[in-house]
C-alpha cells in the first residue's frame, strides 16, 4: 500500500453543524456528498477527488494555522467572488507577512486568508511562477 496514492479527506471538527454548513455550502459553494453519515459528519467532494468532512464535536477545535488552502488561477477574482458571498478576508501587517488588499506575496505564490465559522484559517493561493 502506498499512502502517496491514497485519496485524502480533511476532517474539520465543528461546534455548530448548521452554522458551519451554512458557511461551507452557502458562502463557499460546496455541495454535500449525500446526507449526514452515521457519525453526523457531512462530506464534500472537490476537484481531483479531494474530500472535506465537517464532523460534529462538542467543543470543536480550531487550528491556529492554515487548515485548508485552495489553489486558484486568479486570486483577486477568488477574493471578489467570496466577498460577494459574504466572506471576510484577514489583513496582516507583521514582519515578514504583509497583505495589500488582502493579498500577501510569498515568493512565487500569492495568498489570502479568511476564517470559517469555527475560527479555522482557510486560504486562497495562486502560483505566480
Amino acid at each position: 500500500m502506498q499512502l502517496s496514492q491514497a485519496r485524502v479527506t480533511t476532517m474539520l471538527p465543528v461546534k455548530d453543524m448548521d452554522r458551519a454548513r451554512a458557511f461551507y455550502e452557502g458562502k463557499l459553494g460546496f455541495r454535500p456528498d449525500g446526507g449526514p453519515r452515521v457519525d453526523g459528519r457531512y462530506q464534500y467532494v472537490l476537484a481531483d477527488g479531494a474530500t472535506i468532512a465537517l464532523i460534529p464535536r462538542e467543543g470543536g477545535t480550531k487550528a491556529e494555522h492554515t487548515a485548508l488552502s485552495f489553489q486558484v488561477r486568479d486570486i483577486r477574482d477568488g477574493i471578489r467572488t467570496l466577498e460577494q458571498a459574504g466572506v471576510v478576508f484577514e489583513d496582516y501587517d507583521l514582519p515578514g507577512l504583509k497583505t495589500v488588499e488582502h493579498v500577501c506575496v510569498l515568493g512565487s505564490e500569492k495568498a489570502a486568508w479568511f476564517r470559517d465559522t469555527e475560527g479555522n484559517y482557510l486560504c486562497l493561493h495562486e502560483d505566480t511562477a
